[in-house]
């Protein structure tokens, strides 16, 4: 049968139109498959607005952020597409490539820098237009382009970033090179061990299937209470379909004329497309650039010698030198560095994310 549909009906013999008539259902079937497939394909498709239009658009998204007492930035892997970091489910993201039985280069991350979205996020924080950010993504860019961590919850974790989970609090080290060179997927020892308990070192990444639990980098007290006050939700960048996962997010538990409104930046379709204010179909550096322009704020360039991961890293120790073969992010000459080590404390009860695997609470031991 699905031979037969596959040709054109001038095509058919009589034998075929006779053998169709007998199996309505699975005609019925097949083209129910086909409509499925050209729906997946179409919301796979990039959409560019018009010059025109996206002026327009960006002027509407202008005015409504100097209306909003509570805006919260969502961004997704769309903002560092710039900084030649792969998104995921573009034309060349990840799982497109994969998908298609395609292999996916390995990019040097170290060698990426902030965007120009990532510095407007950092200076529409300063400018106090924008409260919080909850990001998706783990390439650390937004803690370098100087936004305050604070203000920031990366809900899949950093790169950058390794911990104790048997110190209390937590004890944190920010390094200079991608410390997930040995991790995946419910293996996240990086092969450092602590200096003041002797425990394994472990990486923030969530991957998919796992569920975080770590106070920070992941912030999800920060994200959910910035989601409770938000007026305004700002998507940049994210097919939002795992964002989605998150109800706490999007405050499920309030009647829909009392969530906050919704405005997204994304080429491709995503499930919250119906529920926006407003959806603008431009990469983020260029509708961030219009957007700075309505609000007559200046972009900032990036400045490696105020990047804020150089003041925060943890020198490794003597015995540690040769524990990776990753390429450092070298501090810009003659620019002094003063490293630190962070302990964050707990803070009170953590909101759980939304992957529902074991993650880091199988392993985590428990405190007295």
């Amino acid at each position: 049968v699905s031979n037969i549909l596959k040709k054109t009906e001038a095509d058919w013999t009589e034998e075929d139109v006779a053998m169709l008539q007998q199996s309505e259902g699975v005609v019925q079937e097949l083209k129910l498959r086909k409509k499925k497939r050209e729906t997946i394909k179409r919301k796979l498709e990039e959409v560019f607005d018009d010059p025109d239009e996206l002026k327009l658009k960006v002027k509407q998204l202008a005015t409504a952020i100097r209306k909003a007492k509570h805006l919260v930035v969502y961004t997704g892997a769309g903002i560092s597409t710039a900084a030649s970091i792969p998104d995921y489910r573009g034309p060349n993201g990840v799982w497109t490539l994969l998908q298609k039985g395609r292999s996916v280069s390995v990019s040097d991350l170290s060698e990426a820098e902030p965007t120009l979205t990532h510095m407007c996020i950092m200076k529409l924080h300063e400018n106090k237009l924008v409260e919080h950010v909850v990001s998706q993504n783990c390439d650390g860019l937004h803690l370098r382009s100087g936004l305050p961590r604070s203000a920031l919850s990366e809900l899949h974790g950093n790169m950058y970033i390794e911990v104790c989970t048997g110190c209390s609090p937590a004890r944190e080290g920010i390094r200079l090179f991608d410390v997930t060179e040995r991790t995946g997927l419910h293996r996240h020892g990086t092969g450092r061990r602590c200096h003041k308990c002797g425990g394994e070192l472990r990486d923030t990444i969530v991957h998919f299937g796992e569920r975080g639990t770590l106070e920070q980098p992941l912030n999800w007290k920060g994200a959910a209470e910035a989601a409770e006050k938000a007026d305004l939700i700002l998507c940049l960048g994210s097919s939002l379909k795992v964002l989605k996962k998150y109800s706490c997010l999007w405050c499920m538990n309030r009647a829909p004329s009392k969530r906050p409104e919704l405005y997204i930046v994304n080429l491709q379709w995503t499930p919250k497309d119906d529920l926006a204010v407003l959806k603008i179909h431009g990469k983020c550096d260029d509708v961030l650039k219009l957007l700075m322009e309505e609000l007559n704020i200046e972009i900032p360039a990036y400045d490696k010698s105020k990047d804020p991961i150089f003041s925060l890293s943890t020198p490794l120790r003597p015995d540690e030198e040769n524990s990776h073969s990753r390429k450092l992010i070298v501090a810009p000459e003659g620019l002094e560095v003063h490293p630190q080590e962070v302990e964050h404390e707990s803070g009170g009860a953590s909101v759980s994310g939304g992957w529902f695997g074991r993650g880091y609470s199988k392993g985590r031991k428990k405190k007295r």
